[in-house]
């Protein structure tokens, strides 16, 4: 997700910005829904205080949603339905799914309903991600119930929980599961690398936390300052040397200061090959992908347009002149490559600067920007919607959205090579730097990194 950062400095986390958050940033920004939380009835203050969210949703959307005709949709024929479906909800989490609904009616990468934080949070112990048109189990947490269940990288997740992932829905299921009803387990139907189908249901941890928010309790918020520290220690940039002439940098995100940008390539800046490695990288600030645009040409060059209700403004980054990097250029990219990574990848292939390799990107590419709101007086709950304020438009006239970008050498690994921990894709892009980098090595550069 982008977030839009110029002008006067604001907190980065209420600015608008160019790609999807994480599901990483979302367990920080707020903790998650209990699973016993869903079954809870809906008492008459709760019912009222999910009118009201929907009610300020509404008035969010009129004033900032970047189609004023709302992409067809009667807001308020669509609304007042939803406002009936909260009447009838026996749950808070029927309540939130409706308040949900209401806005991934639009299709939109960019718009969603962050819930109150609630009394748990839910840790899976895998991950998954589409390698070209199919979903794979792509990472599994050492020790935990699911790595204990047999769950291992390389298994083709044919179904989850009777939906079966694909590139049109897997945004939808990762945003239910992690952020607006994560579950105290999972039922997998898989298709392990030798072709045998299992299924396998797998316990989530769930970790009671406090339920809301006081704002009068340091102790509590500061803890909420130490998880969020914690959390971006997991997202730093990491760097391997592959010998005198090649670096490769894994960027996580866009998220992060210009500061972070200029001390990472004042690191490559000596190396006349670069793989730039965005895979799994969401997107982040404006400012931040506008000011490393910067280091890559030798002029002032157009990176897009932002396409808004009322205008149209283009985005162009400004050379940083010596300090720019000369050398090669490989990105590398895949399904969770999402929007500010995407704009970068595609500007690498219109000014021809950059050899894009991977798989086809997310296609989640908008601007939008974090609206927080709060609900009680004496203790309060904390919530937000991200609501689209722009569209991208680069500069060849292309949206990316629902589009994605296709790279110009397409590499995927199999379900073996994920399995071995092998990654051909670094490997490949390295040969092409003229160094040769042995796939299990490659693989093993950056290993993930779980929550602790």
């Amino acid at each position: 997700m982008l977030l839009e950062t110029h002008g006067p400095r604001v907190h980065r986390r209420h600015a608008p910005r160019l790609g999807l958050l994480s599901l990483a940033l979302l367990v920080a920004l707020a903790p998650h829904v209990a699973p016993r939380a869903q079954t809870q009835g809906l008492s008459d203050l709760d019912r009222a205080r999910a009118h009201q969210m929907l009610e300020l949703i509404r008035s969010d959307l009129r004033k900032h949603y970047f189609d004023a005709g709302y992409r067809g949709i009667d807001l308020d024929a669509w609304f007042k339905e939803a406002d009936s479906k909260l009447d009838a909800s026996t749950s808070l989490g029927q309540a939130w799914g409706v308040i949900a609904q209401a806005l991934t009616q639009f299709n939109d990468s960019h718009t969603s309903f962050i819930p109150p934080a609630r009394s748990a949070r839910v840790e899976y112990g895998w991950q998954m991600k589409l390698v070209g048109d199919r979903c794979y189990i792509s990472a599994v947490k050492p020790g935990s119930e699911a790595a204990k269940r047999g769950l291992a990288v390389g298994d083709e997740v044919v179904g989850l929980d009777g939906y079966a992932p694909t590139r049109e829905n897997l945004w939808k299921l990762k945003y239910m599961y992690y952020r607006l009803r994560p579950r105290a387990g999972a039922r997998l139907l898989l298709r392990k690398p030798d072709g045998k189908e299992q299924q396998l249901d797998v316990p989530a941890k769930v970790q009671e936390t406090r339920q809301i928010v006081n704002p009068a309790d340091t102790i509590e918020y500061w803890q909420l300052v130490r998880d969020e520290q914690d959390e971006s220690r997991l997202h730093r940039n990491r760097f391997y040397e592959a010998g005198p002439d090649l670096i490769v940098w894994k960027m996580p995100s866009f998220n992060q200061l210009e500061g972070d940008v200029d001390s990472a390539m004042a690191k490559v800046r000596g190396y006349k090959s670069l793989v730039l490695d965005l895979r799994d990288n969401r997107g982040g600030y404006v400012d931040t992908l506008e000011h490393m645009v910067g280091y890559f040409f030798d002029r002032d060059v157009k990176v897009a347009d932002f396409k808004g209700r009322r205008e149209t403004k283009p985005l162009v980054a400004k050379t940083r002149g010596e300090k720019a990097y000369r050398g090669r250029v490989l990105v590398l990219v895949d399904s969770e490559s999402a929007s500010g990574a995407e704009i970068f990848a595609r500007l690498m292939q219109i000014e021809k600067r950059g050899t894009v390799i991977g798989d086809r990107t997310a296609g989640a590419v908008m601007r939008s920007r974090y609206h927080s709101h709060t609900s009680g007086i004496n203790v309060v709950a904390y919530w937000g919607v991200t609501v689209t304020d722009a569209d991208v438009v680069m500069t060849d006239g292309k949206s990316l959205e629902h589009v994605g970008v296709t790279p110009d050498e397409v590499g995927v690994p199999t379900p073996a090579e994920m399995a071995a921990g092998r990654d051909p894709v670094l490997a490949r892009a390295a040969a092409l730097a003229g160094v040769r980098l042995d796939p299990e090595k490659a693989g093993a550069l950056f290993p993930l990194e779980w929550r602790k």
